[in-house]
């Protein structure tokens, strides 16, 4: 139910539910969002996991085993009637800056104003991150003193190099990977803006604040004819007080890199990677106010069991296998679990089961067959693979590129010391992935942006997944979702069950690998524990929603 509180100083704040594990408060702007997010930062509760501001809310995700839904709630509206502390902002970064992009010459034309003036004002101001998303470390940048609104360009450029600073809106940030984009760009640094070994891995955090600093005789006047990838429109994206100055060799902040991992002893050579085999934990939870999705295995519950079935303790990484297809040669005698999607399984050359562990001896293979249930097989080593990790998780990232590359040809997997034992299991209970999913949902925080029947829809209709799923997001077919509001949505914080609906009016079901931020309405969101059945629908499956 959405609720709006009552009696409070302004800014006034909406509650609304984001699933069982997050609530949405909305505030009036862009400056009530810095000033809540500010003194929710001062002293959060244990339980609660990450806050992550956006352009006219801050998402609150919590852990429901350790606080309950009612004292968060009560914090964010006690946290509302106070005024955050003066010094809560965060520290100054300064970013060296050539004034030097493509479309320089023509903003500042657009703009009625010379390129001296733009750089002048834009370097002049002070800026500050009122929140990130799109990409990891990327920063949408606000300033008071900024008076300019600069329309994005009508057709994304397809490649933005990283390190191009440019405007959009009232916004300015800089592009910490190169990625499609459709803001303005007007320079470029070489400041690392992220940087997943260092200890702060982002260089511009939430509240941070920011001046952009010419780099002497390096401001470059581009010409008019420089190519500016389109015109006036819409892109694409969506401690104590320090000084630093970000430079092409300095990092976000001075720490020491994550350790090196522990001698690892080879276990498996990949003869066949199959479809798509990506290395897997259980994630990077707890950091998606700086742009980092949670990511880790879709089916959490598989990885888990293959885990503890070698001797691993939970979490250790394993393989995500796609559609199955995947052949190794066992290096050293080597302890094996495959969970998840229904497949055949050969150890050298005879059938084994899964949900089993299998000992597969030095120089036979292991053969994992294309999955005739379910979509995922997940594949624990005892020991647990050892790759390099990024933000504290060896987890693959399809859409930030964080973690291992996905799993090739000839590579060797080496594994750690296992935890434990491996048990004694005959037989584990488990049951066949299904066609149809029947997966239970809440009210989603824009369930008020649909018509009356659009819930009923999505409740009483049989949809199909669609060929278009992938570990970011399940987009799935079926009758449309009517909206009665047609306005854009400010962009606000995502969660992985977050159920999207596009203006084509058909759910997307965001997955672990999703976006942190986005400005479709959510209509609904998926419980937590059915994600985990979700990771499981191929394309042509069938779901149902049903009330939580």
């Amino acid at each position: 139910m959405v609720t709006t509180s009552h009696d409070l100083a302004e800014p006034r704040v909406r509650l609304l539910p984001m699933g069982e594990r997050a609530v949405l408060a909305e505030v009036p702007d862009l400056a009530a969002v810095l000033s809540l997010h500010a003194a929710l930062a001062e002293n959060p509760p244990a339980g609660v996991d990450d806050l992550v501001p956006a352009a006219r809310t801050v998402l609150v995700a919590f852990d429901p085993a350790r606080v309950s839904r009612e004292v968060v709630r009560a914090w964010i509206l006690d946290a509302a009637r106070r005024t955050p502390d003066a010094d809560a902002s965060g520290p100054l970064v300064e970013v060296p800056v050539r004034y030097d992009g493509a479309d320089l010459a023509s903003t500042a034309e657009m703009l009625g104003i010379p390129v001296s003036e733009l750089v002048s004002l834009h370097a002049g101001v002070e800026w500050t991150v009122a929140f990130t998303g799109f990409a990891p470390g990327f920063a949408y940048l606000v300033s008071a003193e900024w008076p300019h609104d600069v329309p994005r360009l009508a057709e994304p450029r397809t490649r933005v190099p990283v390190g191009a600073v440019g405007l959009a809106g009232g916004f300015s940030g800089a592009y910490p990977r190169e990625t499609p984009g459709g803001w303005r760009l007007i320079g470029t640094t070489d400041a690392v803006l992220f940087d997943p070994d260092a200890a702060a891995s982002v260089l511009l955090p939430p509240r941070a604040r920011v001046r952009f600093v010419p780099e002497p005789d390096r401001i470059v006047a581009a010409v008019a004819s420089a190519p500016s990838g389109g015109h006036s429109g819409k892109g694409g994206e969506d401690a104590a007080e320090s000084s630093s100055r970000a430079g092409a060799s300095s990092s976000p902040a001075a720490s020491a890199p994550i350790p090196a991992p522990a001698a690892a002893a080879p276990a498996l050579r990949v003869l066949s990677p199959g479809v798509f085999t990506t290395v897997q934990d259980l994630g990077r939870p707890g950091r998606a106010a700086l742009g980092v999705a949670r990511s880790g295995a879709l089916d959490r519950m598989a990885l888990r069991v293959a885990n503890r079935l070698v001797g691993n303790a939970e979490g250790a990484a394993g393989l995500e296998i796609a559609m199955g297809g995947f052949v190794a040669r066992a290096e050293v005698d080597t302890w094996v679990c495959a969970t998840g999607a229904l497949v055949d399984i050969d150890v050298d050359g005879r059938p084994a089961d899964a949900f089993v562990p299998q000992l597969v001896p030095a120089g036979a293979e292991l053969r994992i067959g294309t999955a005739r249930a379910g979509l995922r097989v997940y594949l624990a080593v005892r020991g647990g693979i050892v790759a390099p990790a990024a933000l504290g998780s060896r987890a693959r990232d399809v859409l930030a590129g964080l973690g291992p590359d996905p799993v090739a040809v000839g590579d060797t997997l080496r594994v750690g010391v296992a935890a434990s034992a491996v048990p004694v299991v005959d037989a584990f209970p488990w049951s066949v992935p299904p066609a149809l999913f029947e997966v239970r949902v809440a009210v989603g925080p824009r369930a008020d942006w649909f018509s009356a029947g659009a819930l009923s829809t999505l409740r009483g209709a049989t949809w199909t997944v669609s060929s278009h799923a992938d570990r970011v997001g399940l987009r799935l077919e079926g009758p449309a979702l009517e909206r009665t509001r047609r306005d854009e949505l400010p962009s606000e914080g995502m969660r992985p069950g977050a159920i999207q609906v596009p203006p084509h009016g058909r759910p997307v079901v965001l997955l672990a690998d999703g976006p942190v931020t986005g400005g479709y309405p959510v209509i609904a969101v998926v419980t937590d524990a059915a994600l985990d059945a979700l990771a499981q629908a191929r394309p042509g499956d069938r779901v149902r929603f049903r009330s939580a």
